[in-house]
């Protein structure tokens, strides 16, 4: 007989004990919360609490309460299967498809190695080639650990062993350390450039949507442009500065990525048509807003293609887990906080409590506060989109409340739920996968990643502020 699973069971005396608790407090709730929506929200702050103590994997925290939401009586079965026909999971379970074409075919590791043979005489240099190369897949690729992981980190992983610098032998600070530390903010900053780049982005959206702010491809691309950009020109020097690589130039950066495209021969044609689909994807995501096309059938559209191509099989589609996950786990998290909205006024109370804290400030300071509570609530998260799921609409509801001008407070906050992602080792899927490599202590992380997110929110805060009100937002 096989072992069985390993279960922490000590992850759930809080979340369970919080949720005990507050439906033993039913008789004292806030006045004009509903029973049933002080029972959901018990339910739920237990399963948000359970997503940072991981008892479970989050997809099986989520299908425990969806379970006991069901088994409580405060949704009918029949009305809790609609919980996964919203589009945005899906949308997003489609892009983890597509990234695994750029994977499997190899065009994404071609890219990194075209960059790395045009850019790569010096660290700095390849710090900021393979910045481009997170940036320059990040628009089709909502799953930003599989660009992270699954294409720039082996390419940063051969290159340190090429200079000598590996894992537990004293040589991390020789390249690699300063390599792996630059792509997680890379990551980070292209997370923040495209609605399309990280699966928070399009669950902000779609929680956008669904409180009547429709967020198009462009406008979010405008929000962002040029604090993105100042980011992308400036951070890899700042990371540069700040933990400096012991090797400075790399001469032979570039006969080694001439070596690995040999290797590699020439274009395949699976490469050539992961291409296609991937510019086609790519210019109907960004015209899906005037011609109104639907961005999750692009997405659906973009992963037929690629099995009538070839490119993938079921076999790939059924075997992308992460993908599957999402579709589960996310679909249940969006089913309950929207319930918490619709039902049971337990957001309508938060926000008139919050309203009542912040009531006769400027509209300006109200957002500035929503953004930095947001972003400094993530270090008690380890899921980007768990966190938007669980607090992005009920700030956005405020912020309109409080006269924000809503396209701002939507985009704004949207943007920040990328750019939180640059706060701790387990902040994120691309988070873990880099900091697993072993390249960098944990305390230099959090020290340089404290820093670092000062600079976004001053940057995305303040000039990206700005540069939203000259654009009209």
């Amino acid at each position: 007989m096989k072992n069985l699973a390993k279960v922490n069971y000590r992850g759930f005396i809080v979340p369970v004990v919080v949720g005990v608790l507050l439906w033993l407090l039913t008789a004292v709730r806030p006045t004009g919360i509903s029973v049933s929506g002080w029972h959901l929200f018990a339910i739920f702050l237990a399963t948000i609490i359970a997503c940072i103590t991981k008892p479970l994997p989050i997809v099986g925290v989520a299908i425990i309460s969806y379970v006991l939401i069901l088994l409580t009586g405060l949704v009918k079965m029949k009305f809790a299967l609609t919980a996964f026909a919203d589009s945005t999971p899906w949308m997003i379970a489609m892009a983890y498809m597509i990234a695994r074409g750029f994977v499997k075919t190899g065009l994404g590791r071609r890219i990194a190695l075209i960059f790395v043979h045009n850019f790569g005489k010096k660290t700095l240099g390849l710090g900021y080639s393979l910045s481009l190369i997170d940036l320059l897949v990040a628009p089709a690729t909502p799953s930003n650990t599989a660009r992270s992981g699954g294409i720039v980190l082996p390419i940063i992983q051969s290159l340190s062993e090429t200079f000598g610098s590996k894992v537990g032998d004293g040589t991390e600070k020789k390249i690699g350390s300063y390599l792996v530390y630059n792509e997680f903010h890379a990551n980070t900053i292209s997370s923040s450039f495209f609605m399309t780049a990280s699966a928070p982005n399009v669950a902000a959206v779609g929680l956008a949507e669904a409180n009547g702010v429709h967020i198009s491809w462009f406008e979010w691309l405008f929000a962002a442009l040029v604090p993105g950009l100042i980011a992308f020109l400036v951070v890899p020097f700042i990371i540069y500065k700040m933990y400096p690589p012991e090797i400075k130039e790399t001469p032979n950066a570039k006969q080694w990525a001439d070596h690995e495209l040999e290797k590699m021969g020439k274009m395949t044609i699976a490469e050539k048509l992961m291409l296609t689909i991937f510019v086609l994807a790519l210019a109907l995501w960004m015209v899906s807003s005037f011609i109104g096309l639907d961005a999750t059938l692009v997405a659906f559209l973009a992963v037929a293609l690629l099995l009538l191509s070839g490119i993938l099989t079921t076999d790939d589609l059924l075997h992308e887990t992460g993908a599957w996950n999402v579709v589960v786990w996310f679909s249940i998290l969006i089913f309950m906080a929207s319930q918490l909205s619709v039902h049971g006024g337990v957001i309508h109370w938060l926000q008139l409590f919050i309203k009542h804290s912040i009531k006769g400030m400027n509209p300006m300071l109200v957002m500035a506060i929503l953004v930095l509570v947001y972003f400094y609530t993530h270090y008690f998260f380890a899921s980007g989109t768990a966190h938007v799921v669980a607090m992005y609409a009920p700030f956005l509801l405020i912020a309109q409340g409080e006269g924000v001008p809503v396209m701002f407070a939507a985009i704004m906050l949207g943007i920040t739920g990328a750019i939180y992602q640059s706060t701790t080792h387990y902040s994120c899927g691309p988070a873990t996968a880099l900091f697993a490599s072993g390249y960098v202590k944990q305390t230099d992380w959090w020290k340089m990643s404290f820093v670092l997110g000062l600079f976004y929110l001053v940057l995305y805060g303040v000039i990206g502020g700005i540069w939203m009100k000259i654009i009209g937002l």
